[in-house]
């Protein structure tokens, strides 16, 4: 099977797409016949060595997949069965997606929807699931689109693509918050943004404390500074669900949103989501999210394209989804 694989010692470290033979698959209940993989922030941080990702090796990158079931020791899952996987750790502690062939946990599986094909499923991957779940975030703590506009920081990217479509499909006033909102724009009001702020509104250091309000919820995948900034600026009883550090991991901020506004501040970890949950993100994709609008946020690419892909997803070079054949 082609693979791509990352090797680490001291400090030499090596990306390459090799042949490996399928015994060489470390332990699981399930194995699977990978049609398609995807790349995303995460997964372009592990390929570049940007950041400490990985956790063993070597590691066959990919925290997405999606293919069919070739064998399984458990009885929940049987030859054929169209099967998804997302986060879970794969590709940072167990071998991941960016493979023809995947040995994983059954516990760590979710079944493809029918109303989706399995490249779709890859389309719409961690970056979509992410998506839906903070939009789960959002409607539970009241949110409607009666409530008021809500923000997505990072909006011309993976996450922030499907979850600025999903809410406007939903009948909300969407704020897209991006560093491209020059060359992005159209592609963004195409995808239901009622507005467009650059993000350089909200990036910068010492923002103050409170700020007039502009949004009630948000989706924010970005963390550092602007984390600070859109929590400023939201409404009372608003709503800011956060899923992600492209910005970094700091959080400087003051209490001022929390107790004079009575803003909320939820995170979510789509990679170790209990099954349940994920079942219920996947089932409102189904129903919520157009894929027809799927076509022009995916870009598709080959095993060999992998590298070069990942560094431009680090460089915030990529627009919506790069979904990975990992048969050509």
């Amino acid at each position: 099977m082609r693979a791509v694989l990352l090797n680490k010692t001291d400090d030499d470290f090596s990306c390459d797409v090799v042949d490996l033979a399928e015994d060489a698959l470390p332990d699981g209940e399930v194995l699977v016949a990978v049609e398609y993989s995807t790349l995303n922030y995460k997964d372009g941080l592990a390929i570049t060595d940007s950041s400490p990702i990985v956790r063993s090796w070597p590691m066959v990158p990919g925290v997405d997949l999606a293919g069919t079931v070739l064998s399984s020791s458990e009885d929940g899952y049987k030859v054929g069965d169209r099967v998804v996987l997302n986060g879970w750790d794969v590709g940072e502690k167990h071998w991941g997606g960016l493979a023809e062939r995947a040995r994983v946990q059954a516990a760590w599986l979710t079944r493809i929807p029918e109303d989706f094909s399995t490249y779709e499923a890859a389309a719409i991957g961690t970056a979509g699931y992410t998506a839906m779940l903070c939009v789960l975030a959002l409607e539970e703590h009241g949110l409607t689109p009666e409530s008021g506009p809500i923000l997505v920081t990072g909006a011309a990217g993976g996450v922030g693509s499907v979850a600025v479509s999903i809410l406007a499909g939903l009948g909300y006033e969407v704020v897209a918050s991006s560093g491209r909102v020059d060359s992005e724009g159209d592609y963004l009001r195409s995808l239901g943004a009622a507005s467009l702020i650059d993000r350089v509104e909200l990036s910068s250091e010492g923002g103050r404390p409170l700020a007039k309000t502009r949004w009630t919820g948000a989706i924010d995948v970005a963390g550092s500074h602007t984390l600070a900034n859109v929590l400023a600026a939201t409404a009372p009883h608003g709503c800011v669900v956060a899923c992600g550090l492209a910005q970094g991991m700091d959080l400087v901020t003051t209490v001022a949103p929390f107790i004079l506004r009575g803003v909320t501040l939820v995170g979510v970890d789509s990679v170790h989501e209990s099954q349940e949950r994920r079942q219920t993100a996947w089932s409102r994709l189904a129903t919520d999210l157009d894929v027809s609008q799927l076509e022009s946020m995916v870009s598709e690419i080959g095993l060999d394209d992998v590298p070069k892909s990942a560094a431009d997803i680090v460089a915030g070079k990529v627009r919506g989804r790069i979904v990975v054949d990992v048969g050509r």
